[in-house]
Parts: C-alpha cells; structure tokens; sequence
C-alpha cells in the first residue's frame, strides 16, 4: 500500500472542501465548553478502583429490541486505552501521539481517568495524556446504532505542544473496509456477529442482525487513515516509524479496501499554551440490509447537536431520587450505578405491547436475558420507581395488558406477547412477587389509576394461583410441571434436584410439582397481604379483611405442615403424604426460603427468634458476603459461582433483600443493616475489581464466572434507601 510524503500530505489538506472547514469552524465555536452537570449530588468523581458500573445503552426513545448495541467503558485498565466496547461488536478508543511521544496506554497517561458523572447513556470523564494537556471526555450512546466520543482538549502547560489523534475501531476477525467515503470524513465497513452465546444463543428465528454496516468518521480534518491487521503494539511501530528510515511518512497506509483488525483516523494539530480543541468521533452500526443513508443522516444529525441537553436531561431525570447523606462516596457510587443499570436495560413499546418493558440484560447481550420480562426480574421496579414511576407502572403494565383471561401471568411478557411455556399441557407461570412489586410502585408514584388496574389484575393472578398450584386442595402450593423456571431456582438445588449433577431429564430432576413448597406458600401469603393494602387503600376494606383472613390461614397452615420443632426451621413437604420425606430423599435441607416466613410475615415472634439463630450462625449462613442460598454446612454447599443459575450456595441479592426486608418487619433492625453492609461488600468489590454487577455472587469468595450486568441487581438502590432509614430511626 502507497504511503504519502509531506508534500502529498499538504496537497490533502490544501483539497479539503470549504464545507468542511466551516463546518469545523462552527463547531469549535458551539460546542467550545465542556460539559457541565448542574446538581452536585450526581458529581461522584470516580476512579478506576471505585465501585461504578460503566456500561452505557441508548435511552429508551431512542432504542431498539434488535440491532440494539451498548458498550461497556474501561477506563482502570492500565495496559489498554481508555476504550468503548460491546461483547460482540468491536471497542473503540484514541491514541495520542504528542511532539513525537506515542502514548497508547493508561498507564502512560499523566492523569488516570477520572469520572466525573455517570448516567445510564454517557460518562463524562477528565484525564491528561499529557503533562498540562486537560482532557475533558465524554461517551455518549445517542441511539441503539450511534455513540460517539467528544474531547475538549486543552493546552495548560505553558508551552506548544503538536498532537496528532488516532480514533481508532477494532472489529479483530472480520472487519472489512468497504471504501474510504471523503465526502462523509470516515470509513464505511462492515463486519460479522454471531449469535452464539456463552450462557443462551440469540433467538435464531428472531432478526439479530448478524452482517453489520459500520460508519466510522470524525469532525474533523482528516489528515490520513488507515486500516491495519495484528495489535496495538504493530500499530505502535506503524506511527513512530524509524526517524532515520529513507521511506519514514507520517501518513497512515491509506487503506480503502479489504479485511482487516482495525481501523484507524489520524487529525493533527498544534496546540499553543492556553489554547483549546474540540474533537469528535463517531460509530454508527446498522444491520447490513438497511439504508446506509439512515445512520449517515443520524450522524449528520448529531454533529450539529450539543451534548449539553443530553446532559440536562439526565440531571432531570435523576432529580427525584433520594438524596442520601451517604456516610462513603462508594456507597453514592453504587447507588446511582443501580439506578443506571435498570434504566439501561429499558427498551421502548414494540410488537405485541404498548408500554416499555426491559431486557434483563442489554450489554452484553445473550438469548435468556433479553427474553422479555419475568416477575422476579421485575423486582429491579422496586428501585427503578423512584427514578422514573411512569415507566415503572408501564412496564408493570406490560402484564396487566397480556395477562390471560383466565387470570394467568405467564413466565415472560413483552413483544412477542405471553411465553406461557407448556409442559404436560398446563402453562408456567413464575414467581408470584406482583402485587408486592405494584404496591411498593405505587406507594412510590401515588397513581390511583395505576392502583385500581393493579389490584383488579393482582386478584385475578392470585385466584388463578389458587385454582391451578393447589391441585390436592390442601390450603398450601405446588410448582407447577415445568418448575425448574417456575421456581426461579433453577438447577443445583438440594431439594428440588433429585441428583447432585443434574444428569436426569426435566420430569425426573425436578420434584417441584411434587411437593408442598414452603417459598410458593409463602409467597401467595405475601400477594394476599399487598391485595389486602391495595384494597384498603382503594376503600374496599370488606375486601381488605377478607385478603388478611386467607393470608393468615395459610400462614397458619404453614407453620403447622412445614416447622420442623428439632431443628427450628421451615421446609417443604410432600405431597401426598405431607412428610418431610420424598420417598428416601431428605427433604430438611436448611435453604434460604426457610428465612421468608420473615418477609411473608408468616411466623410468630418465638418462631422467628429462633430462626434468627440459624441466620446468624456463621457456619451456616451469616456468611461475609451475605445469605447462601443453602446453609453452608450442607454436603451439597458449594461456594463457587462457576456458570450460571446455581442455588447451592452462591447469594442472591434479590433473595437477600427478601431476607432483610424480614428482618425489618420483624424489628431486627440491627442485623438488617449488617447484611445490608454484607450485600453491599459484594457489590463494591466486585463494582471496583470488573465494573460488572453480577447474576449472583459467591458468600465466601471474590472470584465470579456467571452472566453480568442483571437488572435485579437495582434492588441495591432500594437497599440503600431503606437501610438509611433505619440508621436515621437510630
């Protein structure tokens, strides 16, 4: 590939067209000031050992369920550059190279990043590359398939420095360059994303676009381009080349065709001592088969664009959280990175219903966790409403709109409309937390409206539970034939899994459908003890005191079937016989569903004083990073968080939070705080180590192999809201 002289070089700049340079012109002037966050609250200045979450999707009017694309910021890793990138679809960063000095790593840089301010769509971040050269960065993902990068780029060291800026996106194994397009300053390629997934494949019949379009450009001058194979450290020597070489150029390869691992843009410029720039650059990525013109007219777009609306927006949105007089900036930190993570996977009305719903997981993005929503992923509304209460009704809502006439909430909801799931010809429902989760929204929002349509539909639910999940009639539950969802504790359970491997089919692993199940019960109890607040509350107190009288008949029922005196703990029994037996099998293993009569408000105070002993017993569950899903002196307890969806030990917030929200009912606020401080260390360590919230998180260990970024773990938000309730009571 030709390389260009100097005097080649001078001859581009020289044919640069007027529109460019005015245009240039024009945004140096609009957009000369960083921008700037109005509410002090949202300022968390964090470093790359502080606990935030730092990955970025478009917000909800501007997305999409499929072609969707979010990032994930690195900005702590000292062997890269501070870089954007997507599970599947390449990362994009800049190297500097200033008076001759190649700086392509963090650990070169003069001042580590900093984050200034983190929403769910952007970071603004301040850093120096450069002794005296102030770079005031922000990340913005504007759309499900545009995100760019602005720099204000300051001189404030008392001396000229010339600066050249490599924009660089690397797609390593199938990135090709379609053509260099001068008249759109950048490159148009295109490249390859399977559908494969570690956890859960793509939909295969669903339209994830797998042969993308990228247009990748600046606003600025190009200088030269190029396209380049192998790493970073080949691009090193690419750009410094041999000072002495006869064919030394400071002109990238001027690549317009053909496969390669990255792309790169180059603009220079001298920058005198006060003296400041503004640079922008842009990826736009779109399925191959649309209209190229679309995403170049959303970049057109955006250049005109100041990011300080964007910004405002974001400060408005959050100006109805709780402002908390936080004892550690770790805890603001983790706080306002909960409320991003579920807003982050919120996604706009599309197929089969009207209202916003979320995937549970939008960055990365695998089958399972954008299936559309289920009730216990819907627990993450309990934090979400006090950011935004609307969309939290709406996508409550979501079930109200696709719920069965027969009253049933099926295992998911959402565009494709109600995933019921059939096995042995009945449908699946999940974990019944629905009205729990539309009384806690509304006690939030105060929509009455909301309400009336939450209680008509949360009646409907429950009857049907009671029609369909009782089938022996007996007053308490069972999971229905296809448990191993229904119950949300999937496999490596020591009571519902018949073996320790899981090497049996569905119908002979799981005994769910065959027991009297002490976390189903008790679940219904606690439907019927919010039907009974959302009927007082509407005025209906006839039909309150009917809901607290069936409530505390099956709690009744349940302290007579599933206490067990010996050993002071709850269990699920068998069917047929009511035994704590399934034929030889044992069914007195101590999990953490023994802990919910607490949250039901299902147990007397004796009761629960000896539960408490159980729960505070470190050789069982009081554990450093808080409640085990199985009591660690169990046989099958293992700590280990080594794939996904393991119920023999690993914590579960969501099942944590249940736990201290027992407590707190319970008047254990002392211990309530304790495991709030034992959940938020998992947090915070795994937040400052990864920048990942996690599916679940080992009790004893800081290791984790399980899919990252679950929307439930919000529920930290509402953690820390409650908990500093309690701390201000004392």
């Amino acid at each position: 590939m030709k390389t260009i002289n100097f005097h080649e070089r001078l001859m581009l700049v020289i044919k640069s067209s007027l529109f460019v340079l005015l245009a240039f012109v024009i945004h140096q002037e609009a957009f000369c000031q960083p921008p700037r966050i109005s509410d002090d609250f949202l300022i968390i200045n964090a470093t790359g050992s502080d606990p935030l979450f730092t990955t970025y999707t478009a917000t909800i009017e501007r997305s999409r369920l499929y072609g969707d694309k979010g990032y994930k910021m690195d900005y702590y890793s000292s062997c890269n550059p501070l870089s954007y990138g997507s599970d599947k679809g390449g990362k994009m960063y800049c190297i500097w190279e200033i008076d001759k000095v190649v700086v392509d790593k963090q650990a070169a840089y003069h001042e580590h990043p900093v984050v200034i301010a983190s929403f769910p769509d952007m970071a603004v971040l301040i850093y120096q590359p450069w002794p005296g050269i102030q770079v005031h960065e922000t990340f913005f993902v504007y759309s499900s398939k545009l995100a760019l990068v602005e720099m204000h780029i300051q001189n404030a060291s008392g001396k000229p420095h010339n600066i050249d800026l490599f924009p660089i996106l690397e797609v390593p194994d199938s990135l090709h360059i379609t053509k260099f397009d001068s008249l759109r300053n950048g490159f148009i390629t295109t490249h390859y994303e399977t559908k494969k997934r570690l956890i859960s494949n793509l939909y295969g019949s669903a339209p994830y676009p797998t042969h993308l379009r990228d247009l990748f450009t600046g606003d600025f001058n190009i200088y030269s381009y190029g396209g380049y194979r192998g790493d970073m450290s080949g691009f090193y020597d690419t750009i410094k080349t041999d000072f002495y070489s006869d064919n030394r150029s400071d002109s990238l390869n001027m690549k317009n065709t053909g496969y390669v691992d990255f792309i790169s843009l180059h603009t220079g410029f001298l920058l005198n001592p006060g003296q400041s720039t503004v640079i922008r650059y842009y990826r736009g990525i779109q399925d191959e088969h649309d209209t190229i013109q679309d995403i170049i007219d959303e970049t057109e777009y955006l250049k005109d664009m100041s990011l300080q609306p964007f910004i405002d927006n974001n400060v408005r949105l959050f100006s109805s959280v709780p402002r908390i007089d936080f004892e550690t900036d770790k805890e603001k930190i983790v706080y306002l990175s909960a409320f991003n993570l579920v807003r982050g996977c919120m996604l706009p009305p599309a197929g089969e219903t009207d209202y916003n719903f979320y995937a549970f997981s939008r960055e990365p993005l695998w089958g399972w966790g954008h299936g559309h929503q289920v009730l216990h992923e819907s627990l993450s509304m309990l934090a979400y409403v006090y950011l935004d209460p609307v969309s939290a009704q709406n996508s409550q809502r979501v079930y109200m709109e696709q719920q069965g006439a027969d009253g049933l909430i099926a295992y998911r909801h959402g565009p494709r409309g109600a995933q019921t799931y059939p096995h042995q010809g009945k449908p699946t429902t999940s974990a019944p937390f629905y009205s729990w989760i539309n009384w806690e929204v509304y006690e939030v929002s105060k929509d009455r409206e909301f309400l009336e349509d939450a209680y008509e539909s949360g009646v409907k639910y429950t009857n049907w539970l009671i029609q369909n999940r009782d089938v022996d009639h007996d007053g308490t539950f069972e999971w229905g034939p296809y448990g191993i969802i229904e119950n949300v504790r999937d496999w490596y359970n020591a009571v519902f899994q018949v073996s320790a491997e899981r090497y049996l089919d569905v119908d002979k692993e799981d005994i769910s459908d065959e027991l009297e199940c002490l976390d189903l019960s008790l679940m219904v109890v606690n439907e019927m003890r919010h039907l009974a607040k959302m009927a007082e509350a509407l005025g209906r107190l006839g039909e309150a005191e009917s809901w607290i009288i069936r409530a505390g008949m099956l709690s009744k029922r349940i302290n007579e079937l599933m206490w067990e005196e010996e050993s002071g703990f709850f269990y699920s029994v068998n069917r047929d016989d009511h035994t704590f037996f399934f034929l030889e099998r044992d069914l007195r293993r101590q999990e953490i569903i023994g802990f919910l009569p607490l949250w039901a408000e299902a147990v007397t105070p004796d009761k629960a004083d000896i539960l408490i002993n159980t729960l505070t017993d470190k050789d069982k569950f009081w554990r450093k990073y808080g409640i085990p899903t199985l009591a660690a002196d169990d046989p099958w307890y293992s700590p280990y968080v080594d794939y996904c969806c393991k119920w023999n030990g690993p914590v579960w917030l969501l099942w944590d939070y249940m736990v201290f929200d027992g407590l707190v009912k319970y008047g254990y606020n002392d211990l309530a705080i304790e495991l709030s401080d034992k959940m938020m260390l998992a947090v915070t360590e795994q937040l400052s180590k990864n920048h990942n919230f996690w599916e679940s998180y080992s009790p004893d260990n800081e290791v984790l192999n399980c899919p990252s970024n679950y929307i439930w773990d919000a529920i930290m938000a509402k953690l820390l809201i409650v908990t500093y309730e309690l701390k201000s009571e004392k």
